[in-house]
């Protein structure tokens, strides 16, 4: 079924600050994409280096896995912490701090010296990576057309996908220098926030909002009241049952290549440069599906292609992983993930419409990020069923969360201005 846009995107109608808006929307994301992986490039040797131990131990999956789920429980909290702050402080001012946030911790993950330090820092770097998300959506839902949604959510998670690859080109180019100098390339976002803070205003839709609620702004607690709560209901289920299964294949893939039999005689040079070029892969297949993604909800609705993606993606697992395939058998189906991956950029224009606008930011931002507490918890039981098995086979089981997630996806509404 079509789904006609509220407005004929038409760039001659992009104003000055609308451009700003996107712009600062865009590195934000694109900052985001390049801190957030620079750790899964690294994980395995990194951590071993750390702990005194070698690459293949158990107790180093196990630690580099919880370090792993540190980050991602820091992510779901920095979303609904700094979803509030932006429903109070501002989207521009409340972007800036999420940068800062993220670039001074990631920049510190260099100095670390155990893995426990390790962990504290990808936690605390977390927290500005999942606030920026909740602000960044919310910035450009309330400044550019209700039209341009499904297009500025593909090119919004591309921006995430060309930070990634940028991440994945400096741990190339750094791949003969110690595993923790790739954490000071994450020192590059702060420099952005300069420009932010000056040329990026507020929005005209939360200074309204702020004024017409005379003084009264509602808590987390307002998601679940009234018909609020159905939607956060709902969406807390979506995303925690795709985040996990995404998640768990973006960490674990990685180290399951690494572990193949035809690579035993490579070196960690070797693997981290082939960790790099499979996540080049994945992200080109990305961007690719973001695209997609985009066309597929301006034709039938959000909710219709975010569960036709969500089966996509679990046929593409269970194919990759369901029997043992040698590293050129894998590339195809990694390129197919690659492009279901396209999903996850629907939900940066599709949730914040979804909420008041006061509780624009705490609902996107909660909702989408509590997703990542699940996420957390399947990393480390991936890890812990990975010295007795074949981690594949976990990683299968993963690709079958997207089924229950796509029958949910589908009970979830199109948002407010663009109804199916």
């Amino acid at each position: 079924m079509t789904v006609t846009p509220a407005s004929p995107p038409r760039l001659r109608d992009i104003t000055r600050g609308q451009w700003r808006s996107g712009a600062a929307a865009w590195l934000g994301w694109f900052f985001d994409g390049l801190d957030m992986h620079l750790y899964t490039l690294v994980a395995l040797p990194f951590v071993a280096e750390l702990m005194g131990m070698a690459s293949a131990s158990a107790a180093v999956h196990e630690r580099a896995a919880w370090i792993m789920a540190a980050f991602l429980f820091g992510w779901a909290l920095g979303g609904g912490l700094f979803g509030l702050i932006g429903d109070r402080l501002g989207r521009s001012r409340t972007l800036v701090l999420t940068i800062l946030t993220y670039a001074c911790f990631t920049g510190l993950s260099f100095f670390a010296q155990t893995w426990q330090e390790l962990a504290l820092c990808r936690f605390l770097a977390a927290l500005g990576i999942g606030g920026e998300w909740a602000v960044g959506a919310s910035l450009l839902s309330e400044t550019w057309p209700a039209g341009w949604r499904p297009l500025l959510a593909a090119i919004l998670q591309s921006a995430v996908n060309v930070g990634v690859m940028v991440a994945t080109l400096a741990s190339y180019l750094l791949a003969d220098c110690p595993n923790r100098v790739v954490f000071l390339v994450g020192l590059a976002p702060a420099l952005v926030t300069l420009w932010i803070r000056r040329a990026v205003p507020e929005t005209t839709a939360w200074h309204q909002a702020r004024a017409g609620a005379h003084g009264h702004q509602p808590g987390i607690g307002a998601l679940f009241r009234g018909p609020v709560r159905r939607i956060t209901l709902l969406t807390l289920a979506v995303c925690a049952l795709g985040l996990s299964a995404h998640w768990a294949f973006m960490f674990w893939s990685l180290q399951q290549v690494r572990g193949l039999g035809e690579l035993a005689s490579w070196s960690d040079a070797e693997r981290n440069r082939l960790a790099s070029g499979i996540m080049l892969l994945l992200m080109v297949a990305s961007v690719i599906g973001n695209l997609a993604s985009a066309l597929l909800a301006q034709f039938m609705g959000y909710r219709r292609a975010i569960t036709l993606l969500f089966i996509a993606y679990a046929l593409a697992m269970i194919g990759a992983y369901s029997v043992p395939r040698t590293l050129s058998g894998l590339m195809p189906y990694l390129g197919a993930i690659g492009f279901c991956q396209g999903v996850f950029a629907l939900f940066t224009m599709y949730l914040p419409p979804l909420f008041p606008t006061l509780l624009r930011t705490t609902g996107a931002g909660f909702c989408y990020n509590s997703g990542r507490v699940a996420a957390a918890a399947a990393t480390v039981v991936f890890a812990m069923a990975a010295p007795v098995g074949d981690v594949r086979l976990a990683l299968v089981g993963a690709g079958l969360l997207f089924l229950p997630a796509a029958a949910l996806a589908w009970r979830l509404p199109e948002p407010p201005t663009q109804s199916a």
